[in-house]
């Protein structure tokens, strides 16, 4: 029997993006054999360690964070353009990725960036890897953007959340999306372990304290921007939780999840992997055990 080559379309969703990982290692358990990858956002950070081969290093990284690790990371920044100060977090990366083009990476790789100067969808098909992953991930407000030549790079996931489009011409067998957006039920349950428990707890509580220091709420008034089957669930939710990054990540999950519509509708990937954003919030980096344990899942159960 002949081995499929697959061409991989990773999507944008923040913290939901730790099922990429599952997904991934359920493709290459079923030996299918993956010869490209695009990706936005986490996609593109997901693909390039993948791409490099260091997408196992990173997982077990995220997955033994401890509460000291997460008190060096987590830091509000002291610069303007983003909350977060992501150096600390993405130094770790770079140190994984290492100093690699993506023209000399094994497999193909495409990372989606958006410019907000033209309002036009950005592609990194050569240059640093570790370059082309910074820019793609710069969601706006939270990271700094990126400036290059007369370019702001922020967040791929702005105008192209699944770039299926940059894959649909590869010479490969199927044409695999996973969509980090999908508007239904979470069926899958995963019974994540008291010591992965444990660590998620006190990586939350510190994110939290974050939170709290910067003094980020918004006022009990806002906009209602989801449909109206939704609008009674999301007031409530926003009544318990008023900090920026749940109104931001919301926002961004209502934008992406029309745009990755959008996308799906235009180009026809062989197999969409759905992902429903009830797994967790947009922000909710806690999450790893339990978001790459759904993403495998998920990929068995199209597949």
């Amino acid at each position: 029997m002949t081995t499929k080559t697959i061409s991989l379309a990773l999507g944008s969703g923040g913290a939901r993006g730790y099922a990429h990982i599952g997904v991934i290692e359920e493709l290459e358990k079923k030996d299918y054999k993956i010869k490209s990858i695009s990706g936005s956002s986490i996609g593109a950070l997901i693909g390039g360690l993948y791409a490099v081969g260091k997408m196992d290093e990173y997982k077990k990284w995220v997955l033994t964070l401890g509460y000291y690790d997460v008190f060096k990371l987590l830091k509000l920044s002291s610069v303007s353009g983003g909350l977060i100060d992501v150096d600390e977090v993405f130094n770790r990366v770079a140190l994984m990725i290492g100093d690699i083009n993506i023209e000399d990476l094994p497999i193909k790789y495409v990372a989606v960036a958006t410019d907000i100067v033209t309002q036009k969808e950005v592609l990194f098909t050569k240059g640093k890897l570790i370059d082309a992953i910074r820019a793609s991930i710069a969601i706006p407000t939270i990271f700094t953007s990126v400036i290059k030549d007369d370019m702001i790079l922020v967040d791929g996931g702005i105008l192209n959340p699944l770039p299926i489009n940059v894959i649909m011409n590869d010479d490969t067998d199927i044409k695999i999306a996973v969509n980090l957006d999908a508007n239904m039920k979470n069926n899958y349950v995963v019974d994540v372990p008291l010591e992965y428990k444990t660590r998620e707890e006190q990586l939350y509580n510190e994110f939290q304290k974050l939170m709290k220091k910067a003094e980020l709420f918004v006022p009990e008034k806002i906009l209602t921007i989801v449909d109206n089957n939704s609008t009674k669930k999301l007031q409530k939710e926003i009544k318990q939780k008023k900090d920026i990054f749940f109104i931001l990540g919301r926002t961004l999950d209502t934008a992406q999840s029309v745009l990755s519509k959008y996308s799906m509708q235009n180009d026809k990937a062989d197999i969409v992997i759905d992902i429903s954003r009830e797994c967790c919030e947009f922000y909710e980096f806690t999450k790893a055990y339990k978001m790459i344990e759904i993403g495998r899942l998920a990929a068995k159960d199209r597949i």
